[in-house]
């Protein structure tokens, strides 16, 4: 499902105007991404949490060189579902 996908599916579950829709998701992604970009978390009771982990520091190897690499402790968003989320996929 693409995002156009879920606009259509709202504005035909609500009745509401596509362009309203539309700006409403696309305001929701941003909102999300400005939180995790300032490490804050976003909690969404029965859906789940997008949160920022953290990969710690670890050696890696380049095989076309035959060298050692150092990949630095970084951070990556990701997303945790609700456990009734889950419960609704299974």
């Amino acid at each position: 499902m693409t995002k156009a996908d879920i606009v259509n599916e709202i504005t035909r579950a609500t009745g509401i105007e596509r362009a309203h829709v539309l700006e409403t998701v696309e305001k929701f992604m941003e909102v999300v991404k400005e939180s995790l970009i300032n490490g804050e978390n976003v909690y969404l009771r029965g859906f789940g949490s997008f949160i920022i982990k953290v990969r710690s520091e670890k050696t890696a190897r380049n095989i076309t060189k035959n060298t050692t690499i150092v990949i630095p402790e970084h951070k990556i968003p990701a997303f945790k579902p609700a456990k009734s989320f889950m419960e609704d996929v299974k």
